[in-house]
């Protein structure tokens, strides 16, 4: 796998200090799956914690953030430094996929995730969401993509497919997109140490 000098980095810390949140996290483009989150919002920590075990990221984050108000501002905060983390991580982009996709089943629920590592920020969200889980309903789930997708720099597409119950729907979303985002990370041995671009930069 390529590793610094300009292509990819293996960690990434990011710290994050406003008067809304206090956010360290670090994370781990080609982990294992380890994750130690805290955000404040249990539900949030679920998603996060099969966002990274499903990406096989490793990621550790701790927020401390006004939660006594909603869970706005720790959602996008924490949306903002994963994004930062994985272009970190990324580096120029040298030997990797580029691409990647995947239509994910969860019981009724069926998404489909589609990640292109352009350095054009761009989400697209296809996504009926019924109701609340634990808290957690549409409205973060696109804060949180948004946020992550800017600080990123992708291109991310999210439809649902399929699905009635609201906690299968956002748990397929954050599987996939953890799924997606592993493949286009992925080393491409074809390419060697190319950037996947006919421009030559991402």
């Amino acid at each position: 796998m390529p590793r610094g000098g300009g292509k990819i980095i293996k960690e990434v810390t990011i710290t994050r200090k406003t008067n809304e949140t206090d956010i360290s996290l670090t994370f781990n483009l080609y982990g294992k799956g380890r994750r130690e989150v805290s955000t404040g919002i249990g539900f949030f920590d679920h998603m996060l914690e099969l966002f990274a075990s499903h990406g096989r990221f490793d990621l550790a984050v701790s927020c401390k953030g006004d939660v006594h108000v909603d869970g706005h501002h720790t959602v996008e905060d924490v949306g903002i430094c994963l994004g930062q983390a994985f272009a970190g991580a990324l580096g120029e982009k040298r030997g990797v996929t580029r691409y990647g996709s995947v239509i994910l089943p969860m019981d009724e629920a069926l998404i489909l995730a589609a990640a292109d590592l352009s350095g054009r920020a761009h989400l697209s969200l296809e996504a009926d969401v019924p109701a609340e889980a634990g808290g957690f309903g549409r409205e973060l789930l696109e804060e949180f993509l948004t946020a992550f997708v800017r600080a990123a720099g992708i291109t991310l597409h999210v439809n649902v497919l399929a699905g009635k119950n609201s906690h299968h729907i956002i748990e397929a979303i954050f599987k996939g997109l953890g799924r997606a985002l592993q493949s286009a990370a992925a080393p491409d041995p074809g390419i060697g140490d190319e950037i996947p671009s006919t421009k030559g930069v991402l």
